[in-house]
């Protein structure tokens, strides 16, 4: 019971303080005068990441790299095979669109940059610095690339857009004087205080579960802990698909899987090092690469993935939890 609270009340925190944060941080910087657009590429972009930063840097720091990279991985892989799946069940997702085949290129990129360095390096601050690099490179990117946008939007701008659609009143109106910097300042703190305390919670529940289950870490950070901090992800896709907004629902996945990689794993390398679990390296890495390709295959190809394909992806998903978990 006490580990189902803590797992549970973890998330809940979790979720809370991170649109209490994401809230706080857009008003300070619209009060700042920085544009929405920018806002959007790095405050909710990074914002809506929160559940998975801070679990993965809270267990980097208490020394359970299962978790700590399990939960990006993981994450990754049922962004893909859970949420699409979900998605196209709802409404069948086209994918023509230039620029999410660019972003796809990038998704398998960054899927395959750290499936290679799981095998020859910790992931330590020289590894998160160039990690963090890379993402700062692709912000700026599609920053440029949206003042323009000629060929479609980039997928940091429709993960940003989708948590936009789904949380109103995200962009107030415009308040002068101190009081208003206050308001939001206060969101900041608030919900960086209830972050960091849900990211606690939830990585003390998932070292308990293990230990009281005798089941891995890593199998607790890839598949529970992975699912939790994913659900930011999934109400958002939910939602786009509901409202037939395809291309919305996957920039969303592949604006996330971005975002995990370079800039999650690039925090925790700089605040904790981190050594990639071997069990991770040697199995899981690949199944993220796999079905990185196989969502990249239909981005470039223009297919559609209806209802049919999204059945198959959760059919894929449930296979590999069945996979990993380990027998009764």
């Amino acid at each position: 019971m006490e580990i189902a609270l803590l797992i549970i009340g973890g998330l809940v925190l979790l979720a809370a303080g991170g649109e209490l944060l994401v809230r706080g941080a857009v008003r300070l910087a619209e009060r700042m005068g920085v544009s929405p657009l920018l806002i959007g590429l790095t405050l909710v972009g990074f914002g809506t990441s929160m559940p998975e930063l801070v679990t993965s840097v809270q267990a980097a720091l208490v020394g359970s790299p299962g978790i700590a990279v399990g939960n990006v991985v993981g994450s990754n892989i049922a962004n893909i095979l859970l949420i699409l799946g979900l998605a196209a069940l709802i409404s069948p997702v086209a994918v023509g669109s230039n620029a999410l085949r660019r972003d796809g290129l990038l998704v398998v990129g960054v899927a395959v940059l750290l499936t290679a360095i799981a095998f020859l390096l910790p992931i330590d601050r020289i590894v998160g610095l160039l990690f963090l690099a890379g993402l700062a490179g692709y912000i700026l990117y599609a920053w440029k690339h949206e003042q323009g946008a000629a060929d479609g939007h980039t997928a940091a701008y429709e993960k940003a857009e989708a948590f936009e659609a789904t949380h109103p009143g995200l962009h107030a109106a415009p308040g002068q004087g101190a009081g208003a910097v206050l308001l939001a300042l206060g969101f900041c703190v608030a919900g960086l205080a209830l972050v960091i305390l849900g990211g606690r919670f939830l990585v003390d529940g998932a070292v308990q579960m293990a230990r009281s289950f005798g089941i891995s870490e890593t199998v607790i950070g890839l598949t529970i802990v992975a699912v939790g901090t994913s659900m930011p992800e999934l109400v958002t896709s939910l939602i786009a698909a509901a409202r037939r907004q395809s291309d919305v629902a996957l920039g969303n996945i592949l604006g996330s899987n971005i975002y995990n990689v370079l800039g999650i794993l690039g925090v925790a390398g700089l605040i904790s090092p981190v050594v990639v679990p071997p069990e991770i390296a040697r199995f899981d890495n690949f199944v993220m690469v796999a079905v990185s390709l196989a969502m990249f295959a239909f981005a470039w190809t223009g297919m559609r993935i209806g209802r049919r394909e999204g059945g198959a992806l959760l059919a894929g998903y449930v296979t590999y939890v069945w996979w990993i978990w380990p027998s009764a």
